[in-house]
C-alpha cells in the first residue's frame, strides 16, 4: 500500500532540516555533535583532524515531516558507539524529485543516502561516477552483512546490480506479511441478507448479486449499493484472482512466474479468462460502472461514505481501506478459482525485501568507518529498533526470554505514524532471519499487528513470484522506450474489454499488435535480468 500502488500503500512527505547540506561541503555544514569552531587546517590539531575526518553527512528522503526522532534513537547512538559523527539531512519526498535532479546535475554530494525510495536503480546504474562500489568494503567494514549474504542467497541477489558490482546495501525488514494487498467484503452486508462469506468465484458471484439487488445496507434504499468498487490496489487484477493474476506487490511491469518461468500476466490465459469473466459481472451491474474513469477523490468518497455502499474492494487492511466504517469488513477468503487452486497476491521479495538502501557518494573520502557504522544495523535488536522506534518508545526486550513487545503510541498517533515518526520504518539497512516474527508480540491492537494476523491464514496460497531483478542501463533505457506503449495498450484494452467485452475475439489481434510493438524484446530482457539474478544468489 505504501509502495507504487502505494500501493501502498501507502505517500505525504515534509523536510525537517534543510537541503542545502546535501549540496554543501562537510566543512560548511559540520556535524551537529561538534561544538567547537571551526579552525584553520594549518592550526588544527592531528587529534582534531582525525574526528573531523569522521564526521559524515547522510541524507534521507521522508514521507512526511515528522520531525527528527526517526534517527535520535539507535541510529545515532551507534553512531556515536563507532566514533563517528552523522548530520542528517532530512528531505520532503515532494520536494525530492526538483531536488534531486539539481543534487545530481551539480555534483556537490553528502558523502551518503539513506533508504531506497532515494534513488531508482536507473539513477544509480546511469550515474556510476556519483557512487562508489561498495565490493571491496565489505570483507574488512562488513562483518554482519558478510555473513548474511553467504547464507541468504536473495540478500546476495539482492545486493548485486546487473553489472556485478554492489552499489547499495540490501535489506529484509522485520514483522513484514507474506499476503500483501487483499480483497475486503463487507460482512454486515452478508449476515443482513442471510449469506456466507463465499469461498469459491462461483459462490462470490452470487454475493455480489444479493449486494446488487437486495437493501444490503439496510438504509432504505436498494440502489446506492456497489457491489465491487475500486480500491486502493489493481482492482481488474485483484477481482480476476481466481483465475490466477497474481500480480505482486511492485507491479511495475505487471510479471510473474508460472510454471518456473517468467509471464507477462496481460499476455496470460489466466488474464484472458479473468477479464471475460469480469465483463460477465460488469454487464450485470456487479462493480462500479465508473471504475475506469473516476479519480481518487471519487473513489475515497465511496470506500469512506458515512453509510458504507461499497460491498467489496482491495486495499491494505479493512481500516486502510474502508476509514470508520471499517467494522463491517473482514478479508474475503482466498477464492477457489475454475482451476481448483486458490490465490492471493503476495510478492514477500518486493515488499520484504529492497536493493538500494544504502548508497555512498564519490563525495565520501573515508567510506569504511561509514559502513562499519551500517553493518551495525544488521542484527535483530537494530532492525526492530529501526522499523517501530528505539527501545523503551517503540519496543521493550525481554532479554532473558529474547523476545520483543512493540508498545503502544504515546502520542495520540496511529501505531503506523508512530513508528514512521520514531525510526527509519521502511527505509535503511535491516535483517532477520525467519522465524523472527514468532518472537514479537503488539502490546495493542495496530496496522501491523492485523495485518500479521491475517497472513496467517492467508499465506499458504502464495505463490512464487517474479523477483526483485536488476537491470542493466541499456536494459532500462529499451524498457523504458518499450515498455509505455505497450502498457497503455494493455490498459486501453482490459477497460474496452471488461466494459464492453469482445476479449476472446480480439485476443489473436492484441497480442500480434503486442509483438509488433516490441513484445518479443520486453520478455528477452525480463528473462534475461531473471537469469542473472538467479545466477547471483
Amino acid at each position: 500500500m505504501k509502495k507504487k500502488s502505494c500501493l501502498m500503500l501507502a505517500g505525504i512527505l515534509g523536510m525537517s532540516a534543510i537541503f542545502t547540506g546535501c549540496g554543501s561541503t562537510r566543512a560548511e555544514n559540520a556535524p551537529v555533535q561538534q561544538t567547537e569552531s571551526a579552525q584553520s587546517t594549518d592550526t588544527k590539531t592531528s587529534e582534531e583532524a582525525a574526528a573531523s575526518s569522521n564526521g559524515y553527512e547522510v541524507a534521507t528522503v521522508r514521507w512526511a515531516d515528522w520531525g527528527e526522532d526517526y534517527h535520535t534513537g539507535f541510529p545515532d547512538k551507534a553512531a556515536a558507539d563507532a566514533g563517528i559523527s552523522i548530520t542528517w539531512d532530512t528531505i520532503l519526498n515532494s520536494d525530492w524529485g526538483d531536488k534531486k535532479a539539481v543534487l545530481m546535475a551539480g555534483g556537490n554530494l553528502p558523502d551518503a543516502f539513506m533508504g531506497s525510495i532515494c534513488f531508482s536503480e536507473t539513477d544509480i546504474l546511469t550515474n556510476q561516477g556519483s557512487f562508489i562500489a561498495l565490493d571491496d568494503y565489505i570483507d574488512e567494514y562488513m562483518p554482519n552483512l558478510k555473513s548474511i549474504m553467504e547464507k541468504d542467497p536473495t540478500m546476495k541477489a539482492l545486493a548485486y546490480s546487473a553489472d556485478g558490482h554492489i552499489y547499495g546495501l540490501p535489506s529484509k525488514k522485520p514483522c513484514r506479511p507474506t499476503v500483501a494487498n487483499q480483497m475486503f467484503i463487507n460482512k454486515t452486508w452478508i449476515d443482513n441478507l442471510g449469506l456466507e462469506v463465499p469461498t469459491t468465484y462461483e459462490d462470490f458471484i452470487k454475493v455480489l448479486t444479493a449486494f446488487k439487488n437486495e437493501d444490503a445496507n439496510g438504509n432504505g434504499d436498494p440502489n446506492d449499493e456497489i457491489p465491487f468498487g475500486q480500491g486502493y490496489a489493481d482492482s481488474v487484477m485483484f477481482f480476476c484472482l481466481p483465475f490466477g493474476t497474481t500480480l505482486g506487490a511492485d507491479g511495475t511491469y505487471m510479471m510473474a512466474i508460472q510454471d518456473g518461468k517468467p509471464v507477462y500476466l496481460p499476455t496470460s490465459e489466466n488474464y484472458k479468462a479473468g477479464i471475460e469473466w469480469m465483463h460477465e459481472a460488469y454487464a450485470a451491474g456487479l462493480i462500479d460502472p465508473e471504475l475506469f474513469t473516476e479519480d481518487t477523490s471519487m473513489r475515497d468518497a465511496k470506500l469512506m461514505n458515512e453509510t458504507p455502499i461499497v460491498g467489496c474492494a482491495p486495499g491494505w487492511t479493512a481500516d486502510a481501506t474502508f476509514g470508520a466504517n471499517a467494522g463491517q469488513y473482514v478479508a474475503l477468503p482466498a477464492l477457489k478459482g475454475p482451476d481448483g487452486n486458490q490465490y492471493i497476491s503476495s510478492d514477500p521479495e518486493h515488499w520484504n525485501y529492497s536493493r538500494y538502501e544504502f548508497v555512498v557518494t564519490s563525495s565520501c573520502e573515508n567510506p569504511g568507518p561509514l559502513l562499519a557504522w551500517a553493518d551495525s544495523f544488521y542484527t535483530d535488536d537494530a532492525s526492530i529498533q529501526n522499523f517501530y522506534g528505539s527501545f523503551g518508545v517503540g519496543v521493550e526486550k525481554d532479554e532473558a526470554a529474547g523476545t520483543y513487545t512493540v508498545l503502544e503510541p504515546q502520542d495520540g498517533n496511529s501505531a503506523d505514524t508512530f513508528a514512521w515518526i520514531q525510526s527509519l520504518r521502511d527505509f535503511g539497512p535491516k535483517y532477520v532471519e525467519d522465524g523472527f516474527n514468532d518472537k514479537v508480540s503488539y502490546a495493542a491492537e495496530n496496522g501491523d499487528a492485523s495485518k500479521l494476523a491475517l497472513d496467517g491464514e492467508m499465506k499458504q496460497f502464495a505463490k512464487e513470484a517474479y523477483p526483485n531483478v536488476s537491470y542493466t542501463p541499456d536494459q532500462l533505457s529499451t524498457l523504458a522506450t518499450l515498455f509505455s506503449d505497450i502498457d497503455a495498450y494493455v490498459s486501453s484494452n482490459q477497460a474496452t474489454w471488461v466494459t464492453e467485452g469482445g476479449v476472446n475475439e480480439q485476443w489473436d489481434a492484441y497480442i500480434s499488435q503486442l509483438e509488433a510493438m516490441g513484445l518479443g524484446d520486453f520478455m528477452k530482457i525480463q528473462q534475461d535480468a531473471y537469469d542473472t539474478y538467479n545466477s547471483n544468489k
